[in-house]
């Protein structure tokens, strides 16, 4: 079945950066787009970013452009977000997501606070 592990959020100061990673399994990754959302508190979940199923079209939220890039490698079967300039507005749980399927993570929290 459809397996998506999100790994490295953690707290970060403001300005700072993390990498954010999702192990994929179940499916035939390399076919798919994947996207990366996020849910703060008492918000709806949200499209971060998206990555076509050879990463050639990318594609952000304009609250993140300029300082988040998503990647991907197929033969890991792995999805990576990179964030920079990371800002309290930043703060969320993190989850992957493959673009035409139901199937969610469990999510990995990142927290920006001074």
């Amino acid at each position: 079945q459809v397996q998506l592990v999100e790994s490295g959020g953690g707290l970060v100061q403001p300005g700072g950066s993390l990498r954010l990673s999702c192990a994929a399994s179940g499916f035939a990754f390399s076919r798919y787009y994947m996207n990366w959302y996020r849910q703060a508190p008492g918000k709806e979940r949200e499209l971060v970013a998206s990555i076509s199923s050879a990463g050639v079209i990318r594609t952000y939220a304009d609250s993140v452009k300029g300082r988040f890039t998503i990647s991907r490698d197929n033969t890991k079967n792995t999805v990576s977000l990179q964030m920079e300039n990371l800002k309290p507005d930043d703060t969320a749980v993190y989850y992957c997501k493959v673009r035409d399927l139901p199937n969610w993570g469990q999510g990995t929290q990142v927290t920006v606070a001074s």
